[in-house]
């Protein structure tokens, strides 16, 4: 059982060093929000990887077998992330986006559920993560069959280092934070923006050629 819980942990490590646009948000939104609002993003990619493997495990991911079903998915996921790189783009920064370590003010109960929500939302609506979960779970259970347990122990494992490293990268993001000043936020912002609508872009059109 114990080998189990180390291979859903390297599985998890794998996941975490992957550069997708959850990688991006889960920075940009620690750098201009604060350490809890970057926390709070996890919690919603968390939340969305421990349903959507939910889901795979119990039988109920065959309404992504049809391709209609992922087309549409894939394009509303990309349209998402295409919006969320254009307004990250768009936005004129100010020094009061790097907020202080102790301001708690940008983690208001409304924001934290915005927080959670786009995490969950940019998570959950990229029908490539659904397939690779699909794998990850038909590799579990014909690994370990009825093995209840030992799934349970593979899963947590996995889960739990994703959201561990994803911590991790927003305390880094936090010691890098007081290096900004206006022309840096202006061209991360840029950069960000242009990563996420590209994100955005290849998945709606990976997900034509695929479904096509």
């Amino acid at each position: 059982m114990i080998y189990s819980l180390f291979k859903g942990i390297l599985l998890g490590f794998t996941v975490a060093i992957i550069l997708g646009p959850a990688f991006f948000s889960l920075l940009q939104t620690s750098i201009y929000r604060g350490f809890k609002a970057g926390v709070m993003l996890a919690f919603g990619i968390f939340f969305s990887d421990f349903l959507l493997i939910s889901l795979c495990y119990f039988g109920f991911m065959q309404i992504f077998d049809n391709p209609e079903n992922q087309l549409s998915i894939g394009i509303i996921g990309g349209a998402i992330l295409i919006v969320f790189g254009i307004v990250t783009f768009t936005r004129k920064p100010s020094l009061g986006d790097r907020v202080n370590q102790n301001d708690d003010t940008k983690a208001k109960k409304p924001k934290i559920i915005a927080y959670v929500g786009k995490g969950f939302l940019m998570n959950t609506l990229n029908p490539f993560l659904l397939i690779f979960w699909i794998g990850v779970v038909s590799f579990a259970t014909t690994n370990y069959g009825l093995d209840h347990k030992s799934l349970i122990l593979f899963f947590s494992g996995t889960l739990g280092t994703i959201l561990l490293t994803d911590f991790i990268k927003c305390y880094l993001a936090i010691k890098v934070r007081k290096f900004l000043n206006l022309h840096v936020i202006t061209w991360m912002n840029r950069v960000v923006g242009i990563t996420l609508a590209v994100f955005g872009l290849v998945l709606i059109i990976r997900v034509v050629i695929f479904c096509f």
